[in-house]
């Protein structure tokens, strides 16, 4: 009999500035992010290839944005995927600003 898929955890990760998706104990994708005064900004997300197709980057971005929201701070999606989402899902309109070009200016010095 072999084992059920197990349940994705998603774990954020203060020290590397990241959510990650874990399934069975690996990471399986993330996203990154800094935080700028009470702003968060999304600025890069990847699932690897052997997760494809799962659904696993939706579920680690609304993870994501979920606990951002939680955290009292408000999104910046600069990553296409991320911004991609918001699209699709108005309930985190509320808390979602702009991309402008201090913030990608701020961004840039950020990670150098």
């Amino acid at each position: 009999m072999s084992q059920p898929p197990a349940t994705p955890v998603v774990e954020r990760v203060d020290a590397h500035h990241r959510y990650e998706i874990v399934v069975d104990g690996k990471r399986a994708g993330l996203t990154e992010y800094r935080d700028h005064a009470e702003q968060r900004v999304f600025f890069h997300t990847e699932v690897d290839d052997a997760y494809a197709g799962q659904g696993l980057a939706a579920q680690l971005v609304r993870q994501a944005l979920t606990d951002t929201r939680a955290a009292g701070k408000r999104i910046v999606p600069v990553c296409p995927y991320v911004a991609k989402f918001l699209k699709k899902h108005d309930e985190f309109t509320d808390i979602t600003d702009p991309v402008t070009p201090e913030i990608l200016q701020w961004l840039e010095a950020q990670l150098g």
